[in-house]
């Protein structure tokens, strides 16, 4: 028992001294390629295990012969052990190279695409993070150039909406100064319209800016669904009688939401102008509220006659109005943008769909407990 100790102690000094050999080798060459640290690694392996057996060697007096017949089998063993590490360390060298090549131009055009071939456990890891990297940056990308339109197309539209009204103001401010008027009357209800309309126009801006800075404030009371419906209704029922429209609301469901209700009096507000404008006359405008499970869905059905499938993603983009002429009662295109906007502080979803000779906007809010 005591020799058996004696081997075991003289193998582990031999090993020790080896593998603290090797570890400073290791500190000293941290910042070398890969595969120099593997073959430094293989080798200390080696000469850790022909210390050891040398030194037990010398220890148990073995002849001369067998010590070299032992030290050969070592030798080769040492020969071997590097040879696959250097092929190994080259190997992954190779496709940390292509690793990093395909992460260049990753970098360059937005892209990534996974190098071809077999990889580590943990280059493929990384690889797979930088294809999701990669996608959520794609993705990133194309929101923002959509933002970017959008800011483009609504700047675009808002100049021609005020050049128009401003226009109308200087020249009908011009006729009365001249004394040229025959019904000044009529000019000044005019000038009144167009004033009412930019400050309108002037307004959704206002709100719109708060909605996209976070800065709305809302004061969410608990309601009846039926309620926050019928004072929307109350207050379209004048611009539905003017342009022949029919306002419906018999399918409202008294389910209790906890909302900020001057908030939502305006988005129901802004979808049933919306509505009724699109609407031509003796159509109908409904308005319906359901539960569905945990969420209270508000929609506004119009005879619109459908919006085009490629339109649908767009449309509560700030600014956009589709194909119609950007003149009055298009309005600026923020309307459905403030929908959105205002639904989505509330935690609930905005949606449009096609239906039957129109489109049905729906509202998804959080029922109340």
């Amino acid at each position: 028992m005591r020799d058996f100790l004696l081997i075991v102690l003289l193998a582990f000094l031999g090993a020790a001294s080896a593998g603290l050999a090797g570890a400073l080798v290791l500190r000293l060459l941290r910042h070398r390629s890969v595969a120099v640290s593997l073959t430094v690694v293989a080798a200390v392996t080696v000469v850790a295990m022909l210390a050891g057996t040398l030194a037990v060697a010398q220890a148990m007096f073995l002849s001369a012969h067998d010590l070299t017949v032992v030290t050969t089998v070592v030798a080769m063993a040492a020969v071997v052990s590097l040879a696959t590490a250097l092929l190994l360390g080259r190997w992954v060298v190779a496709r940390s190279r292509e690793l990093a090549l395909a992460a260049r131009t990753f970098g360059e055009d937005g892209s990534f695409a996974a190098p071809d071939g077999e990889a580590t456990a943990e280059l493929a890891e990384l690889s797979r993070e930088l294809a999701a990297t990669s996608a959520k940056l794609a993705a990133s990308r194309e929101r923002e150039r959509a933002l970017e339109t959008s800011r483009r197309e609504l700047v675009a539209w808002i100049s021609h909406d005020l050049r128009t009204p401003l226009a109308g103001l200087r020249a009908m401010s011009e006729a009365l100064e001249d004394g040229v008027v025959q019904d000044p009357e009529r000019y000044f209800r005019q000038i009144r319209a167009e004033v009412e309309r930019l400050n309108s126009m002037v307004g959704d801006l206002f709100e719109l800016s708060r909605i996209h800075a976070g800065a709305l404030a809302l004061s969410p009371t608990r309601m009846s669904v039926y309620d926050l419906v019928g004072e929307a209704l109350a207050g379209a029922d004048p611009l539905a009688r003017e342009h022949g429209v029919r306002l419906v609301g018999d399918r409202v469901e008294p389910v209790p939401v906890q909302v900020d209700g001057k908030e939502m009096t305006r988005v129901l507000a802004n979808l049933l102008v919306n509505a009724i404008r699109r609407t031509p006359a003796d159509g109908t405008v409904a308005v319906a509220a359901e539960r569905r499970r945990n969420s209270v869905v508000l929609s506004v059905t119009d005879g619109c006659g459908g919006i085009p499938e490629e339109d649908l993603p767009r449309v509560f983009d700030t600014g956009w109005r589709g194909s119609q002429a950007r003149t009055p009662p298009a309005g600026a295109g923020l309307g459905l943008a403030i929908v959105r906007g205002i639904v989505e502080a509330h935690a609930g979803r905005a949606d449009v769909h096609n239906v039957t000779g129109g489109c049905r906007f729906e509202v998804t809010l959080p029922a109340a407990p």
